[in-house]
């Protein structure tokens, strides 16, 4: 192809590709009873994204490296979901609710790390409320290898809930709250229109055991897929990370206490073992209780034959001194020796 030069004409530059004349119609179209001709529609109806839940997932600095993966991984499971930079320990947490309003965000979870070893977690309806606070414990994260399920990214999950949910009215609330926050809202952008995979709420031991199991059969049988983290409920308050506490559980005990009856029960442990020994020294020291012979114990012993016993009066007889006979000679060759070294 040649070069374009200046100033050349109009005249001489390429002319423009044609258009391409209209396609045939489509194999699958077929025509109508005025004509016109139609297509199929795709198997999966594309329908309108009218729940507009948004959810932030970020968390408080100081939050350990299991943390991070647990909320990575909710991040994975939730394709409504929007994340955020740490949050600085010294501001409030009503400011939370500004973060929201920034993101354009209606439901938070908010994991706030304290001490280093104790993780909470907030579930918030931004900005009018309730929220719900708890101390997550057992946390378990899809990195692991003894979940061995998986699921389509992006799909939609089933929501299972125990029976104690409906019997009183704070597991009520909260089986609201869940249903806003972890269910994939229809027709979401991001979502996939399968469902492949249920969420389990369940409650033992005045806990909440959350699992994440795989569908791999039209007969239900699940497998784990996982993250699985259990929620012990500490408060809830009627406005979003504040207000007035609507519910508090009487059954919870704070890290710091069961770090402490721990620390009293070693402790306690350490004294009674002190007290063991001081109490054998004692016994050591006292006096010693005289037990009364037992008249059976010389049953088998066999007395002595008794020897006369002899005084003698006179004084025994000296032994004679024997004389070492061999000494004149050793002394007889010491003196030759010395002679013979002389000359």
């Amino acid at each position: 192809a040649a070069k374009r030069k200046r100033g050349a004409s109009a005249a001489a530059r390429p002319t423009k590709r044609a258009q391409r004349a209209p396609s045939a119609p489509e194999p699958d179209a077929k025509p109508g009873p005025d004509g016109a001709e139609y297509s199929i529609p795709p198997p999966v109806s594309q329908g309108k994204w009218k729940n507009k839940e948004r959810v932030l997932i970020f968390s408080s600095r100081g939050i350990n490296f299991r943390t991070r993966h647990l909320m990575q991984d909710l991040r994975t499971l939730m394709p409504h979901s929007k994340a955020d930079t740490k949050m600085d320990r010294k501001d409030q947490l009503f400011v939370i609710n500004e973060v929201c309003e920034i993101k354009n965000c209606n439901k938070c979870i908010f994991f706030e790390a304290k001490k280093k070893q104790d993780l909470y977690m907030w579930l918030s309806n931004t900005p009018q409320g309730p929220s719900a606070k708890f101390l997550v414990q057992n946390v378990h994260t899809l990195a692991e290898l003894k979940m061995t399920g998986n699921c389509l990214r992006g799909s939609r999950p089933l929501l299972s809930f125990d029976p104690t949910f409906d019997k009183e009215p704070h597991y009520a609330l909260l089986k609201e709250l869940f249903i806003q926050i972890f269910s994939t809202p229809q027709y979401h952008p991001k979502s996939q229109p399968f469902v492949d995979h249920v969420f389990t709420f369940t409650i033992t031991d005045e806990r909440i055991w959350f699992r994440n199991y795989q569908i791999i059969e039209e007969d239900a049988s699940l497998v784990e897929i996982g993250p699985r983290f259990v929620l012990n409920l500490i408060k809830i308050f009627q406005g979003s990370f504040g207000g007035p506490t609507l519910y508090e559980n009487p059954h919870y005990q704070s890290p710091n206490m069961h770090r402490r009856l721990i620390r009293l029960s070693v402790a306690a442990k350490f004294r009674e073992k002190q007290q063991v020994k001081e109490v054998q020294k004692i016994k050591k020291k006292g006096s010693k209780v005289l037990i009364e012979e037992d008249p059976t114990e010389v049953v088998f012993e066999t007395p002595a034959e008794e020897k006369p016993v002899e005084i003698q009066l006179v004084k025994p007889e000296s032994k004679p001194i024997v004389k070492d006979k061999k000494k004149p000679r050793k002394i007889q060759r010491k003196k030759q020796k010395k002679l013979f070294r002389t000359e």
